[in-house]
């Protein structure tokens, strides 16, 4: 059986060692009184429910699943599912960053961040049903109408109603200017849906009594292709004006995806018949709505990727330790056993310390885009709102689908650790690893993540943006290149740096020629702009961690940090060069190949 230990004292490292998070929160208004301890306090409760009530169903929840009735097309979730959100409402958490106006606790987004990434390792599956519910409340909270967020964000803020967010189609995937579903307007005001969604992740379920949809569908006169998709709030049960639940709404599920992995979640095929719904936002105007939805579930998936790491790292270090085989090449290292234990071998710790490496360095970015989400929200000078914006939107396909690569990658060698073992399904390895696979596909697949960056986010505005975070990374050059004992660190950092002002700008003047030259080098130029990210925060820890052991510490974390953190600049970064020559490669051998396609 696996086993699962939250990551607290690395989490405390990079939110108050590294970014000072504290210290940036108090800048705004809105979080002037938080404090470390208090932090720290709900971090370590909020380890306890995922390492005490989640973990221990996610084995269970994988070998059950989820029961369709097709006669009533109610789904009940695994046994002790529904009892575990019982425990997650009545302690509270569902409002941990949610506004106190509508009943919130008004804690930053990065502490639910810490949290969701500890329910991630603890339980994919589980946390999914309460995880899409924020992206609705955010998606509400910024478009909603005064009478939506009154009747439903007190609901998704304490947790007694979830979200889900119904945008694919059959026939188009993620070409959502394609869509049918049809909205007709009401004599009342509401409106009429019908069309069929599928992929909806927890579309139906047991474990609240009310499930509150946003559906993109067409108006009668709607514009084609994107321009003309509107935004639509579909409930499960119909909401009374005093808030209480109506009849039953003309939305179900009309089936359950046999899936690869995550199947304790109820991913559903939705039908509207005639479902009553209201606008959301504007006419028309859906899609920049629902991307304050599907952008807070992009970071969301990230941190799926980046809680499985984590937990495979920790079994496969466990099982590394114990698990004896062969000797060491340099000589037996444990004499009072037939065998070495297999963490002597050079490869098997290469594997391990990938999915450390990757675990580390995804924390650290992900805890840097939710402390951005405070300062865009609720700092009070313009200007770091804005810097703050930027640096999130170029973040946010980065953090997509660098960490779910790599958590695929990760989970993957961790299983391979295990030799024979972990292909077997009681150790819990393989279901780690296809419950994995699946973050590198939905919320817009990695590709589109990585044209979204390449094409939106650097090219869009002639690389401005990217600019500024070539600023944070000069800056740190700046202060610590005259440091002997960073140089291994910096050094890399800021030859990247340099090289990817160049590499941008070639790939820029190609795709102004050849804008298939931007489809081709889009993937491989997301992994150098996510190694630029890594490396800059692994310089900035490895000097949070050098510090510490100047000012006399003597803590083994800070010994084992620079470890990492020289591990992944030696073996991870270098990879940076071959993406670039395969960027640069172009795009001839991808698209002149009619005979060899034939």
């Amino acid at each position: 059986m696996p086993v699962y230990n939250p990551p607290l004292r690395d989490m405390q490292f990079v939110m108050h060692e590294v970014f000072n998070a504290v210290d940036e929160l108090k800048a705004c208004p809105k979080h002037a009184e938080i404090d470390a301890d208090t932090i720290n306090a709900v971090l370590e409760e909020g380890g306890k429910f995922a390492a005490e009530v989640t973990f221990p169903l996610n084995i269970s929840g994988d070998e059950e699943g989820c029961t369709l009735d097709k006669t009533t097309h109610e789904v009940k979730a695994p046994k002790g599912f529904k009892e575990a959100y019982a425990k997650y409402v009545e302690g509270g958490w569902p409002a941990l960053s949610c506004d106190p106006e509508f009943g919130g606790q008004g804690l930053p987004f990065i502490v639910n961040q810490c949290f969701y990434e500890m329910l991630n390792s603890a339980n994919q599956a589980w946390t999914m049903y309460p995880g899409l519910s924020h992206g609705a409340y955010e998606c509400l909270h910024a478009h909603g109408s005064p009478e939506q967020k009154a009747l439903y964000l007190p609901k998704l803020t304490s947790g007694e109603w979830t979200g889900t967010m119904c945008l694919t189609e059959p026939h188009c995937g993620t070409d959502l200017g394609l869509l049918r579903t049809k909205a007709e307007p009401q004599a009342d005001g509401s409106y009429k849906l019908t069309g069929q969604k599928i992929f909806i992740s927890a579309g139906e379920h047991d474990l609240a009594e009310n499930i509150v949809h946003l559906v993109l569908a067409r108006l009668p006169d709607a514009p084609a292709g994107s321009k003309g998709i509107s935004l639509f709030l579909v409930p499960k049960f119909q909401v009374k004006a005093d808030g209480s639940i109506g009849e039953r709404n003309a939305i179900h599920c009309g089936g359950l995806e046999h899936k690869m992995g995550i199947h304790a979640n109820a991913t559903c095929q939705m039908v509207l018949d005639g479902a009553v719904g209201t606008l959301v936002g504007e006419p028309n105007k859906g899609l920049p709505a629902m991307f304050v939805m599907m952008n807070a579930a992009r970071l969301g998936v990230g941190n799926q990727s980046l809680g499985l790491t984590e937990v495979a790292y920790q079994n496969a270090l466990a099982y590394a330790k114990d698990r004896i085989q062969m000797r060491s090449l340099s000589g037996v290292k444990d004499k009072s056993k037939p065998a070495d234990p297999i963490i002597v071998h050079p490869d098997v710790r290469k594997m391990l310390l990938t999915a450390k490496a990757y675990a580390e360095g995804g924390r650290a970015l992900l805890m840097f885009c939710t402390l951005l989400l405070d300062k865009e929200l609720n700092h009070p000078d313009e200007k770091v709102r804005k810097d703050s914006a930027d640096l999130a939107a170029l973040l946010t396909p980065i953090a997509k689908a660098f960490l779910t690569d790599n958590g695929f990658e990760a989970t993957n060698h961790c299983m391979q650790v295990f030799g024979g073992h972990g292909y077997i399904k009681e150790w819990g390895m393989e279901q780690f690893v296809r419950d994995a696979r699946i973050n590198m596909i939905y919320e817009g697949t990695n590709t589109v993540q990585s044209l979204d960056l390449l094409g939106r986010k650097v090219l869009g505005n002639n690389g401005a943006t990217l600019k500024k975070f070539g600023k944070l990374v000069a800056q740190l050059v700046e202060a610590e290149g005259v440091n002997e004992k960073m140089a291994e660190f910096i050094n890399p950092l800021a030859y990247l740096g340099e090289q990817m002002t160049k590499f941008t700008t070639e790939l820029g003047f190609k795709g102004m020629q050849n804008p298939d030259e931007v489809g081709a080098a889009a993937v491989p130029y997301l992994r150098v702009a996510g190694h630029l990210v890594f490396a800059y925060f692994f310089a900035r820890m490895a000097q949070a961690a050098l510090r510490a052991i100047e000012a006399g510490s003597t803590d083994p974390f800070y010994t084992a940090k620079l470890q990492t953190a020289r591990f992944y600049f030696a073996k991870l970064f270098p990879e940076t060069a071959t993406l670039m020559r395969l960027a640069r490669s172009g795009s001839k051998v991808l698209m002149d190949t009619e005979q060899a396609l034939a």
